[in-house]
C-alpha cells in the first residue's frame, strides 16, 4: 500500500481476550544510490511510532531518513493499522508499558534486541508522534542506554487541560475505569483535523479512513487512565538517557468552530504547554517551533515540512550519535 521499496513483517505477541495480538514492522528498502557526502544520520537505525487513531502511511518521511543515511523502520502497534484484527477494540490498552512487548519485538527484528551485540554497531534513533512520542519517551526512560537519540513530533506529554485539569480529572476517569473500563466516552473530535489532512478535503494525504477514522477511535476510561498516568510520570520528571529534539507547531488553534487557521496550526495539543513539558524528559533537550505546522508536523503543507526536515538535519549535525 506504500508502493515499491517498502516491506512489512508481522510480529506475533500472543493473545488476549479479543484474540490474536500482533504488531507490524514496516521497513523502507530504497534502491541503490551513489553517495558523495555523508548523510546527517549515516549509520543509524530509525524506529517510528505513530500516534492515537493512526498508523504509518507517510513514504516521504521514510525517504527523508533514508536520504540522510539511516535505515528506516515504522511500527504499527497492536490493534492499530496493519496490526488491527477483526473483533478487536482499536487502540485499546490499559497500561502504556504493555507496548514494551511491541517495541522489543520490533527492535529484535531490526537487530537491536536487548541482548543483541549488533545493536551497538548501529545507533538507534527513536521517532515518535503524539501518543507515540509519549510511549517512546517512557520506554526510553525504562531502558537507559538503548536509544542514542529521540526525535519527537508533537508528543502528547500533557493533557490539553494542563496539569491542573489533568490532576482534577484523573480520579474521576480512574473511577470510571473501575466501574466500566470499556465504556465509550463522549467523542470531542469534530473532524477538523481530518479536514486539514485528507486529500479529498483540504489536505494533501491519501490514507485508509478505516485505520485512521475521520473522527478518531472511540475512547474508553481505562485507556484514558493509562494516558493520564503517562502524563503524570513525565510531569514528575524522567530521563530518557539521550539528546531529544521536539518538533512543534508555532501555535495552536483549539476551538469548536472551523477556522482556516486550522490548516497551519496544531488543533490537537496546546503547543506552549508541550514545549514546557519536554524539559522534563532529559538534561539535553532542543525544541524547534515550525511556523505553519499541523499537529503531525510531517503532514503539514510543504514549506512547513521542509522547515521541519531542515531542523532535524541541523540538529543531527550536532547531536547525531556516532557509529
Amino acid at each position: 500500500m506504500l508502493g515499491d521499496g517498502f516491506e512489512q513483517l508481522t510480529l506475533p505477541l500472543g493473545s488476549d481476550d479479543e484474540g490474536e495480538v500482533v504488531a507490524t514492522l514496516v521497513r523502507h528498502r530504497p534502491g541503490f544510490r551513489l553517495r558523495f557526502t555523508r548523510g546527517a544520520a549515516s549509520g543509524a537505525d530509525v524506529l517510528y511510532v505513530h500516534g492515537w487513531s493512526d498508523y504509518f502511511f507517510n513514504p516521504e518521511l521514510a525517504r527523508y531518513w533514508s536520504d540522510a543515511g539511516a535505515r528506516f523502520f515504522a511500527l504499527d502497534l497492536r490493534k492499530y493499522g496493519r496490526s488491527l484484527r477483526p473483533g478487536q477494540t482499536p487502540g485499546y490498552i490499559t497500561n502504556l508499558a504493555d507496548y514494551d512487548a511491541d517495541i522489543e519485538a520490533a527492535l529484535a527484528a531490526m537487530g537491536h534486541g536487548a541482548t543483541d551485540a549488533a545493536a551497538f554497531a548501529r545507533p538507534l534513533i527513536l521517532l515518535g508522534h503524539s501518543t507515540g512520542g509519549l510511549t517512546l519517551s517512557l520506554w526510553a526512560a525504562r531502558n537507559p542506554g538503548r536509544a542514542a537519540a529521540l526525535v519527537l513530533n508533537s508528543p502528547w506529554l500533557e493533557f490539553q487541560m494542563s496539569r491542573v485539569g489533568r490532576e482534577a480529572l484523573a480520579p474521576v476517569i480512574a473511577w470510571g475505569a473501575k466501574v466500566n473500563p470499556m465504556g465509550p466516552m463522549p467523542n470531542v473530535d469534530l473532524g477538523f483535523y481530518t479536514r486539514s489532512v485528507a486529500k479529498e478535503q483540504d489536505g494533501e494525504w491519501e490514507y485508509s479512513h478505516e485505520w485512521r477514522p475521520d473522527r478518531g477511535f472511540v475512547t474508553h476510561p481505562a485507556w484514558l487512565t493509562a494516558i493520564l498516568a503517562g502524563h503524570a510520570t513525565v510531569a514528575a520528571g524522567i530521563d530518557v538517557g539521550a539528546p531529544v529534539l521536539t518538533l512543534l507547531s508555532a501555535r495552536s488553534t483549539i476551538q469548536p468552530q472551523w477556522d482556516p487557521a486550522m490548516l497551519t496550526t496544531d488543533i490537537v495539543l496546546v503547543v506552549d504547554d508541550i514545549a514546557k513539558r519536554v524539559l522534563k524528559l532529559a538534561p539535553q533537550v532542543s525544541v524547534a517551533r515550525i511556523d505553519g505546522a499541523l499537529h503531525d508536523v510531517f503532514l503539514s503543507r510543504e514549506p512547513a515540512r521542509a522547515g521541519a526536515y531542515a531542523s532535524i538535519t541541523r540538529w543531527l549535525r550536532g547531536y547525531a550519535p556516532g557509529r
